[in-house]
Parts: structure tokens; sequence; C-alpha cells
């Protein structure tokens, strides 16, 4: 779903509009997926997405909309990259300077009964949620550096690794 978050200025409301969706490209299955469908030539089809890219209808290129979603009891961020020795007080003081807090979440670790590394703090308010991302994300909390981000989205979130680098999730070695 493609859409547009809009605020209502008067009491903070927010509202998701849909915008219509054009027919764009077709999908096409089968064995060999020709390139331009039935009886057109390689020539032809490279003609016709070169006219989609003038037009600006060619659906690779267009920016995806990336728009945060409400949870059922307000707006969810999500803290990752926190001290496992962080308590509960300490971000409720950080984040409660955005604006009231209606819920905190910290997962605890079942063995050691420290922090997981991630928190889930709940806004009433879009605007507040928005105001604690934009001015906390990047700080330290305990000499680590914290990400803030929301919890729920429609779109990818700006930390996920692309398909094309190596599988192993351990850090690369720089050989010299």
């Amino acid at each position: 779903m493609r859409g547009r978050v809009m605020v209502d200025e008067d009491n903070g409301d927010v509202v998701m509009t849909e915008q219509p969706r054009g027919r764009g490209r077709e999908r096409r299955k089968g064995r060999g997926l020709r390139l331009g469908g039935r009886g057109e030539s390689r020539q032809q089809t490279l003609l016709h997405d070169e006219e989609e890219e003038e037009e600006g209808g060619n659906d690779r290129n267009v920016l995806q909309l990336f728009t945060p979603l409400r949870s059922v009891e307000g707006w969810s961020v999500l803290l990752s990259g926190v001290h496992e020795e962080a308590q509960e007080d300490d971000i409720l003081t950080l984040f409660g300077a955005f604006g009231h807090i209606n819920n905190l979440h910290l997962n605890l670790d079942r063995r050691t009964g420290f922090l997981k590394g991630y928190a889930l703090i709940e806004y009433e308010n879009f605007m507040e949620a928005q105001a604690a991302i934009s001015g906390m994300n990047g700080t330290k909390l305990f000499f680590r550096i914290i990400s803030v981000d929301w919890a729920f989205s429609t779109g990818p979130f700006e930390g996920r690794r692309s398909f094309d680098t190596h599988r192993s999730r351990s850090p690369r070695r720089h050989l010299a």
C-alpha cells in the first residue's frame, strides 16, 4: 500500500491516505520470460522501456514511500543497541522529554537478567514519536550508540542488508 501521512495540526491526529496505483508493468510467468511478450522483438522492447522511462512510468525508478504505521494503542518506536545494564528509569527520563510515554517494554534475558539490547516505546501522539526518533537516533546511552526508528512501517528500514553482499554476518576482515 502506498500512502501519505497527513497530520491534523489541531489535535495532532495522523491520517493515512492512499494514492491510486498506475497499471505499470505487467508481470509475466512461464519459461523463457520473453523480453517483449508475444511477437515483440528485443529491439521493440528496448524502445518501449526507453519510452516508459521518459514518461516516468517505470516503477523501478520510482522511490517507494516510507510511512510509519500506528499500532493499536499509539505510535511505537524501536530502540536498538541499548546497553545491557541500562535501567527502565534511564530510558524513561531520556525519552520522556519528548512527550508522554504510554508504554515501555524492555525485554530481559532469562539467564543473566540483563537487557537483550532493544526496547519498545509507545507514544500517544505522532509528533512526539517523530521528535524522539529525530532527536535520539545516533546518540549515546551508556557509551553505546543507539539507533531509534519506527517499530512498524510500510517500507524497508534503513539498516537492512543488501542481498548482493556476502552472506556471512560476521565482520569483514581487512587484510593489508
